[in-house]
This record gives structure tokens, sequence and C-alpha cells, in this order.
């Protein structure tokens, strides 16, 4: 996605110091080893990479636990490539051969010296569980409403006026997205949209990308148990959000809680917006205001519906929301079959709104460029998929008909021109998975074969692949586009689906590079999860870590939230300022500069929405990534 931004302004930048472990360098060329910080699995491959300014074969490495015994020793690999100008050489340490749990370290010698950050050797569920449970935390520190969880962000309850929300026509913007060029019309209210999750750093609520995240909770769920019971709670607040969006009387689905952009075309400027300010979210209800007032819409949040009541819902929405109701009713088939098939009616309608020739522009929030999508049959394939999963389960005599939906609008996807990888913006790798299961469950005849399906997922992974080829860190998304980081672990969730789907293992090694660039063997050596490893985002562009947060990066951060991480440096000109906003770095230096290359940048600053915001799909992905790393049997 576009991480949702807040108004920009130009500001002095900065980074917190990361924490490298490096030797004494008296004499010697500069040198730095980056690993992932979390760790590795004892049977999968395993690398480190040695950035230094030029190519050193004569070096030589070890591995030390922390009682300082030498665990493995060799000789560090040829160079894969240039990084920046002070780094021209990235040489590969094959780690593979340590498979002792344990922490450890690299110590590097010879011409150059450098230690690197520790790491552990652990088995899946409990390397992987920590960070899945930290990812829980994220999301119950994302909690808007009466019911938060305090965290170590000392949660206040917050936007309770969303209890008698007043519903509004669409927002009608400029070309640019930028200006509202008609009055905002009341339509209907006062409706209950309070609770659900704040979607990034900023408050604003959307159907959109909660759908995908409730989803994504839910399938971790299904997948693993090591997330326990508060993935679960977690997964049914947001679902309990979504219900409170949908009107099953009227057929009508809510698309948006909040102002993302407020100005007018008349210049006037009365309209404030959520993204005009920089506060804690207990301060909107605090507010002394009466309409008319520039700030009325702050406290009392407008609510935006995906179309009239009864009328097509654009498809994307449609599928999404559909799937999300649908996995609940899969959770709950055995134990709560009553509310199962509750979940399940609810899913069915939404489906059945999905409008199938929609225009050029999908609805996904107001404005459109806060997440520009453009595939939707990727989402009908999964909204179908989960129906007809849960209908087997429920033994819905509708299942054959969903089967057959989610079959058409796989083979409608495999023919569009919008082909993607695991994302907010493609679901089609989790539809393809559990198409390929229900397939195996049922044995029906289908109208798209499994052999295609998989091949879908292998075009996705051959795609990350061959960018990672390319890069000395072997990264296989775009890193000078938004969503690096969540589409990293988008890849890296895939191959684990690959394997699992065909037993194939071909993409292991693929999975687990991805899964360590995001975790800190990247050129930054920062880890995109906050609270993972040694070096993260203090900084996040988080109103709430920031303002209740420890800037000083102790107890008191939005541990489990993913960044979106590096991006291409000219998107970097302009930051976020605001008069409230608690400076953080202090020292306003910029260390991670010394590391941007190949015309991408990473910033932990305050005000660097482009890289240091978090959001709850780039959350959601990697909690996906984590579960499925997890999990202990093969879905199909």
């Amino acid at each position: 996605m576009f991480a949702v931004c807040l108004a920009p302004a130009i500001l002095a930048v900065g980074c917190f110091q990361p924490a490298h472990e490096s030797g004494d360098r008296s004499g010697s060329p500069r040198a730095e080893v980056r690993v992932d910080q979390v760790g590795y699995t004892p049977d999968e491959s395993k690398h480190a990479y040695l950035m230094t300014d030029t190519a050193t074969p004569a070096a030589t490495f070890r591995v030390r636990d922390t009682a300082g015994n030498e665990a493995l020793s060799g000789r560090v690999g040829n160079s894969a490539g240039q990084w920046n100008d002070t780094f021209g050489a990235v040489q590969v340490l094959d780690l593979s051969p340590l498979t002792t749990p344990g922490d450890y370290r690299v110590e590097v010698s010879g011409p150059v010296t450098a230690v690197s950050p520790r790491f552990r050797i652990a088995p899946a569920g409990e390397l992987f569980g920590t960070l899945i449970r930290d990812n829980v935390r994220y999301f119950q520190a994302q909690r808007d409403g009466a019911e938060v969880i305090p965290t170590d962000l000392r949660r206040q309850p917050s936007h309770l006026s969303d209890r008698q929300a007043t519903v509004y026509d669409k927002p009608v913007y400029d070309s640019d997205d930028q200006v509202l060029t008609k009055p905002l019309e009341i339509v209907g209210g006062p409706i209950d949209v309070a609770g659900g999750w704040n979607d990034a750093g900023d408050f604003l609520k959307f159907t959109h990308t909660a759908s995908y995240s409730v989803a994504s909770l839910f399938l971790a769920q299904r997948t693993t148990p090591v997330g326990g019971p508060s993935l679960a709670a977690e997964a049914r607040h947001g679902l309990d959000w979504l219900d409170k969006m949908w009107d099953d009387q009227s057929r009508t689905l809510y698309l948006q809680v909040g102002l993302g952009k407020g100005d007018t075309d008349d210049g006037s400027g009365n309209i404030r917006s959520d993204h005009d300010l920089w506060r804690l979210p207990e301060a909107d209800d605090a507010m002394h205001v009466r309409a008319g007032d520039p700030d009325y819409l702050i406290k009392h949040r407008p609510v935006f519906r995906a179309a009239p009541p009864g009328q097509p819902i654009s498809p994307n929405l449609a599928g999404r929301v559909a799937a999300a109701f649908a996995l609940a009713a899969q959770l709950d088939a055995t134990d709560n079959p009553a509310r199962a098939r509750a979940e399940l009616e609810k899913a069915a309608h939404i489906y059945e709104l999905a409008d199938t020739s929609p225009g050029d522009e999908l609805v996904t929030a107001f404005p459109h460029s806060f997440y520009p999508e453009v595939s939707w049959q990727d989402d009908m394939e999964f909204g179908a998929t989960e129906l007809a999963l849960a209908g087997y389960a429920l033994r819905d005599s509708r299942t054959t008909d969903w089967t057959q939906q989610a079959d058409h609008w796989a083979e409608q996807y495999l023919t569009s021109e919008t082909l993607g990888t695991l994302g907010l913006g493609d679901v089609s790798a989790l539809a393809h998975a559990d198409l390929a299961h229900l397939h195996a469950a049922d044995r029906s005849s289908s109208e798209v074969s499994r052999a295609q399906l998989v091949a879908d997922l292998a075009r996705q992974l051959d795609d990350g692949s061959a960018r990672a080829a390319r890069d000395p860190f072997r990264a296989g998304a775009d890193i000078t586009d938004f969503d690096s980081v969540p589409h990293t672990f988008g890849l890296a969730a895939t191959a684990v689906l690959y394997r699992q789907v065909t037993a194939d293992p071909r993409y292991g090694a693929f999975a687990t590079q991805q899964r360590n660039w995001a975790l800190g063997a990247n050129p930054w050596g920062s880890s995109f999860v906050i609270g993972a490893g040694t070096t993260f985002p203090r900084c996040p562009a988080h109103q709430v870590a920031n303002l209740a947060g420890d800037l000083d990066g102790g107890n008191g951060i939005l541990r489990g939230g993913v960044v979106n991480g590096p991006n291409a440096s000219h998107k970097l000109a302009d930051l976020n300022s605001f008069p409230s906003m608690r400076t953080c770095p202090s020292n306003h230096g910029n260390p991670f500069a010394t590391f941007d290359g190949h015309e991408s940048a990473f910033m932990d600053h305050a005000g660097a929405w482009q890289t240091a915001e978090t959001a709850d799909d780039f959350t959601a992905t990697a909690l996906l990534s984590f579960a499925f790393s997890a999990a202990e049997s093969p879905i199909a």
C-alpha cells in the first residue's frame, strides 16, 4: 500500500544510532556483518553477509556461542556485488552447518575485522512464536474504542463518539486526490462504528485494510496454535468491528471512519482532517466543538459507505470481507456451529453483492490514492474459496456452487493483466493455496486445475527469485517502492505455501533469505519489526508511539509493529513535522544513510512515513509469514 501519509513538511532528518558490533578497525577498511537478528531454525539454509570496501577473499569467520566456544569456522565467500561507494563488496558467509540450538555471534578476521549482532538457533515454534505474539501486541496497541488494551503505550479509550456516527455520501476529490470539490452531504445515521483498529500511524479505520488483517489473523490461528488465546481474541476483535461495518438488514457495507483529506477547493480550509493533527487519539474525545467548526469532523468522525444500501459493492471489498467472515465460520464450525452459520450467511450476503463489472477505479478508501489497488479477481477467488471451505465444514448445500465460483475467478485472475504477489493489494497466493486444499478435500471436477494454481504460486516466487539473484543481499521485493518489507514477508509466506501444497522444497532457501533480509540481513543492519533483534526502528512514524512511548527504545515501544522499510531515496525529501511531535531521534543524525544504495534509502525518523510508518496490513503479512513457517503440518 501507500503508507497513509500525514501532512508533509521539510524537516531536518535523522535516525536512531544502529547498534553495530564491529571490532577494532584501526588501519583496516570498514566492515559490517549482517545477520538475521532473530535467528534461524536448525535445518534451514543460513547465510550472513560481510560488507567491506573491497572483496577480501582471505578473510575468515568464526561463530562463537555465549560462552566464547567456537561452534563453526570457515572462509568468507566471493563477492555478490557492490552495494554503494563505501561498500564495494558484499560477501556471503555460509552458516548452514550450524544446527545446535543456542545464541551465537559471527566474528570476521583477516584483512578486516567485524562482529555480528547476536542471533539464535531454535526450533520454528520457539523462534516464530515470539514474533507472532509480538505482532498480536501491535494489534492490541492499535485498538480503538472502549475496549483498548493499555500495552506498554498506556492506551486510553478513544473515539467514543464513533458510537453515534453520522453517515455521509462519498467525498469527491480533485484529480490529485488532495482537495474536496463539493460539500459533504449527510445521508444517514447515527450508527455504531466504535472499536476496531487504527489503520496505521494515524487514526483512520478502513474496511479494506481491516478485512485483510482479520482474514490474515484467522488464517494464522487456523494454521498454528503458537499464537494462543491472544491471537484468537484479536482476530475476533477485528471481526466484531467488521460486523458493525456491515448492515445485513439493509445490505450496506460501510467503508471508512474518519476523513483523511479535508482541504476545500475554495481555499477556506474550514475542514480539518485526521492528517492535519498530531495527538493522542483520546484527545479527540476531549474537544469542545459544534457543527461548522474546523475540528468538528475530528471528534464527530464521518462514516462513508462502499455503496448505497443494496447496491453492488466493489469486488475487491466484497471478496475480502466475505473471506474474513467465512474464515471465522470455519474456525467456529466445530465448537460454535450456530455462530458459524450466522457468519457464513453474512459472508454469503456480502459476496452476492459484488460488482463483477467494476469501473476503472476500485473502491478502497477515500481518497483512492491512499490504497490504489488495481486487482480484484483474486479477492473474489479468495472469498469464494473461504465460503466453500466453510460450507464444506458446515455441510452447506451451496458449497459446490462456491467451489465453482472460486475456480471461475481463479481462471479470470490467471488471465488478467494485474498479476501480483502477496500483500494488501493481491491475495491470490492465499486463495490459490486454499483452493488447492479444497480440491484435495472434495475431489470434484474443477474449472481450474491444481497444476495451474501451483504454477501461479511458482510465478510469484520466480519473479521474486529473479530479483533476488540481482541483489547482493538477495532482496526479492522492489526496495525502491512502497511496501518493500511486507512484500518481502509476502514472498516468504508464499514460498512456505508452495512447499505445503506441493511438498516441493525448491523455494525453501529463498523463503529463508527473504525472512532473513527483513529481520536484519540487509544493508542497513536493521530488523524492520519493532522489538525484534538488536537494531530496529526506535522512532516509528506513529502518533501514539511518539507521544506516549519510550523514545529511548526501552519497554514502552510499539512492539511487533512492522514498518514499510526501505524506499526510493528521492521519496524521503519531504518529512512530516508537527509542533506537537516529539523529536525523534534526538541527535538529528542519520547513520543509516551510510548504508543507502541501489537508489534506495531507509530512515528511522518520526516524520519519515515513507520508511518508518507501521501499518496493520504490514504487520498482518509478517504474522502470516511467521505462522506458516511455524506450522508443523502442510495445509494440503
